[in-house]
């Protein structure tokens, strides 16, 4: 086991940064929720500095903020130190958990039809999570996933705790890889970063 610090935009991007680090055999010394990217986009430069001398894994999405990954990770963190493993999920973390179709079908309690097979070519894919939601045959995960109706929240009250527990106990990254370059190339980097 190698250890390494992490930091992420949100409480189930660490519960997801963390299953990938024991998937690559690292232990986590500490973590880092910066509530939101904008924020961690601040601290980047200094997370970036402490990598030249400790490992570190950085988790920021891609969403719509350049045309692709490289070009987004060109702009935020040029050079890179050779101990950080900055990775840009595209467009969402919520891809790489789709990207598990059967578990997260069968979390969401819906048809393995409603999962998007090329996860990482939708537009927006949290609001495509709410909306596969919707046609659950569980009444909470409709009710705690969806947003109520009237509200201008465009995700339901439960959706963070749920995304946690569904990445915690029932999603397998290495099938999510499978289907998901993006994905796929957090893991070997991860890997090498020992």
């Amino acid at each position: 086991m190698a250890w390494l610090s992490l930091a992420v935009e949100g409480p189930h991007d660490q519960v997801v940064a963390a299953r990938l680090c024991r998937l690559a055999r690292h232990e986590v010394s500490a973590a880092y929720i910066a509530r939101g990217k904008a924020r961690l986009d601040q601290r980047l430069a200094g997370y970036n500095a402490a990598a030249a001398y400790a490992a570190w894994f950085i988790l920021r999405d891609l969403d719509h903020d350049a045309r692709c990954a490289p070009e987004l990770k060109t702009r935020l963190l040029d050079p890179v130190a050779a101990h950080m493993c900055f990775r840009i999920p595209v467009r969402s973390l919520e891809a790489w958990l789709m990207a598990d179709r059967k578990g997260i079908a069968d979390y969401l309690a819906v048809p393995l039809v409603r999962i998007p097979r090329d996860v990482e070519g939708i537009a927006h894919p949290r609001q495509t999570l709410v909306n596969i939601s919707r046609h659950s045959r569980r009444r909470v995960v409709r009710e705690e996933m969806v947003p109520r109706a009237g509200t201008t929240s465009v995700i339901g009250k439960g959706y963070t705790a749920h995304l946690t527990e569904f990445a915690e106990t029932r999603w397998n990254p290495e099938k999510a890889a499978q289907g998901c370059p993006s994905l796929a190339k957090c893991i070997a980097a991860l890997k090498r970063l020992h």
